[in-house]
């Protein structure tokens, strides 16, 4: 049984899963043991399998078709032998022994699940921190981004003290680590999600049967693209998530 698994979901981004990995390796304790699953989404060829070739710690599989976020996160579900397990996009960068961190956070406290402080580049931090979902938040989010400020601001969670640890409804999913055995429990992402919500679901499954908390003692960078406000094939499938989500959820209003 290894310390930790990650998974890393590629769909076309050759270089930033190699940048990902790259950054997981250099900044991880040998100490630690760790298996990297790279799942490969991708439907043309890429040459991301030599990453198991420079790393003996890395699996590189390919399910052969688009399986979505939580399809391909799941798609090694069976297989994992670890304590914990980490939900890792391939827009995220380390810059320090992230896990180390957050495994010690997870032994020393309750928690079921993790997230750290994501930041952009700059050092920003991110606003992934979130609420309870409600139907107006989601479309204010979604289509007036520029107006209600101060319910965005409610929203994600602005007025915490982000250097003290506390308990997150909702959790972006670029960068979660959870308990491998609570994961297996749950069987993962819930799969009529094909993309967006997913991880709004699985943070409020968690928090029915453990919780979900923020450590403040360590930083990992995201890269965030927000595609589904530019492309409306994406909008749609975002629009789609969201209406299963409150079909399955209720449709709390705000």
């Amino acid at each position: 049984m290894t310390d930790i698994s990650i998974t890393i979901v590629a769909y076309h981004n050759e270089e930033d899963v190699r940048n990902a990995v790259d950054s997981i390796v250099e900044n991880t304790a040998a100490s630690i043991s760790k298996i990297i699953y790279i799942v490969d989404n991708s439907t043309e060829e890429t040459k991301l399998s030599s990453l198991a070739e420079k790393y003996q710690d890395v699996v590189y599989v390919t399910p052969g078709r688009n399986l979505g976020f939580g399809g391909g996160h799941n798609y090694v579900l069976d297989q994992l032998d670890s304590r914990y397990h980490a939900i890792v996009n391939p827009d995220i960068l380390l810059k320090e022994d992230s896990f180390a961190i957050l495994l010690s956070f997870l032994q020393e406290t309750s928690a079921g699940m993790a997230v750290p402080r994501i930041t952009d580049e700059e050092g920003r931090l991110q606003a992934v921190y979130r609420r309870e979902l409600t139907v107006a938040d989601m479309g204010i989010r979604m289509f007036l981004s520029g107006h209600f400020k101060k319910r965005q601001q409610y929203h994600t969670m602005q007025e915490m003290d982000y250097g003290k640890p506390f308990l997150v409804p909702f959790a972006q999913g670029s960068f979660l680590v959870i308990r491998t055995e609570l994961f297996q429990k749950l069987r993962g992402f819930d799969p009529r999600y094909f993309m967006y919500m997913e991880d709004a679901d699985l943070c409020r499954r968690v928090n029915q049967v453990s919780s979900l908390w923020y450590c403040p003692d360590t930083f990992v960078i995201h890269r965030w693209e927000r595609g589904s406000h530019k492309d409306k094939k994406l909008l749609k499938l975002h629009i789609q998530s969201m209406w299963r989500y409150f079909r399955k959820w209720g449709w709390k209003l705000w």
